[in-house]
């Protein structure tokens, strides 16, 4: 094609121009960098609950959720894909906007395990799932039916494939939600919106495939009642069949610190390691619940051992219902277990429960964040 002078002209304008501004004068024609025009995404049994009435009423709806949308984190050097990262939510501070968010963006698939379900504003979400063709399963436990039935009987009613759990079990303490097989949650928290603002608890949003393949083939069997012995992906820690052993063995491991949330403290074997802990040199502390007083003479008898010991014991107000196990913070070698399991023979031998232990350092630091402030405002035991 021919060029007049006047187009030719033209063009070398339009080059100088370029070349003063600082662009290069090779240009790709008819194409655009999809790096500018698309968004850059960071990244026992709970035999209490709580006994009394907490404050009620549940939490606003959020329609987005940051961790919905954490894209992965890219290795620039070697072009794959490095492990997804965990993300930590911290209750009652943050709510439950990330796993209302997860369920109204679920598109093919959502199977929950709840030991109790009591907020109708992820009822209700489920069964507008459900409606618009996501395919929704929910184990609920078969010893809390004075809790769960309502939930039962409202999913049943919305096209909401739910069963109780089995027998097989002492409970089904097991508190996770899984989407569109790619992503897990895995609780400390029950969905109860009663106690949503007034209990310490953690959110881990699992992104890692092994650890979700592994979830999904448990709920499949679990759902049928069906024996299945559970695999741990890259994290995971299952009860009733390896929690005991993974979480001694995290506790034995620790060189330098352990901080720990305790719900419940009547498991002997992990009472006996962590004053074994404290007693070869390592800062062991435990920010745990006592209501009624029922862990006084555990904890005294921790103390006298050279366990650091902060408890609360309020029956309407902050509850500690988390259960954490943070071992050598600020170290390398630095890991954390958090998870459904208690520290307690039924939770950690008999019952179906899920925890994970990661190395993530933003959960590591959210944890020890927290965990500081908790532990200075709790009641002392000396």
């Amino acid at each position: 094609m021919s060029v007049t002078p006047g187009r030719l002209l033209t063009i070398l304008i339009g080059v100088a121009m370029l070349a003063v501004a600082g662009c290069t004068s090779t240009l790709s024609i008819g194409t655009a960098s999809k790096h500018h025009l698309s968004k850059q995404h960071s990244k026992q049994h709970h035999k209490k609950s709580h006994r009394s009435q907490h404050a009620h009423g549940h939490p606003k709806h959020h329609s987005h959720a940051h961790s919905r949308h954490h894209a992965k984190h890219h290795s620039h050097k070697s072009g794959h894909a490095a492990p997804a990262q965990d993300t930590l939510v911290v209750e009652p501070n943050a709510g439950f906007g990330t796993v209302y968010s997860l369920i109204n963006h679920a598109r093919h698939s959502i199977d929950v395990t709840m030991y109790e379900f009591a907020d109708t504003t992820a009822e209700h979400d489920l069964a507008a799932a459900a409606k618009r063709g996501v395919q929704v399963r929910v184990i609920l436990d078969q010893k809390e039916t004075s809790v769960d039935t309502p939930a039962y009987d409202y999913f049943k009613s919305h096209g909401i494939k739910v069963v109780w759990s089995w027998s097989k079990y002492t409970y089904t303490h097991q508190k996770t939600l899984t989407f569109d097989n790619s992503v897990s949650v895995v609780q400390t928290a029950n969905l109860t919106a009663n106690y949503y603002k007034t209990s310490r608890d953690f959110l881990v949003v699992d992104r890692n495939a092994a650890d979700v393949a592994a979830i999904i083939r448990v709920f499949n069997a679990d759902f049928v009642h069906k024996a299945i012995t559970p695999g741990d992906g890259h994290d995971l820690v299952w009860s009733p069949t390896d929690s005991q052993r993974q979480i001694l063995g995290l506790i034995n491991s620790a060189k330098k610190s352990l901080r720990i949330y305790s719900e419940e403290m009547g498991d002997t074997t992990v009472i006996d390691a962590l004053i074994a802990a404290a007693k070869r040199g390592v800062d062991v502390s435990v920010c745990g619940e006592n209501l009624d007083g029922e862990y006084t003479s555990t904890f005294e008898k921790m103390a006298r051992a050279g366990v650091h010991i902060a408890y609360y014991s309020s029956s309407t107000g902050f509850y500690i219902h988390g259960k954490v196990i943070e071992a050598d913070y600020r170290n390398k070698d630095a890991r954390v277990f958090i998870g459904s399991e208690n520290f307690s023979s039924t939770s950690l031998n008999e019952n179906r429960e899920l925890g994970l232990i990661i190395s993530t350092p933003s959960v590591l630091s959210g944890i020890a964040r927290v965990f500081a402030t908790d532990f200075a405002k709790g009641t002392h035991t000396h």
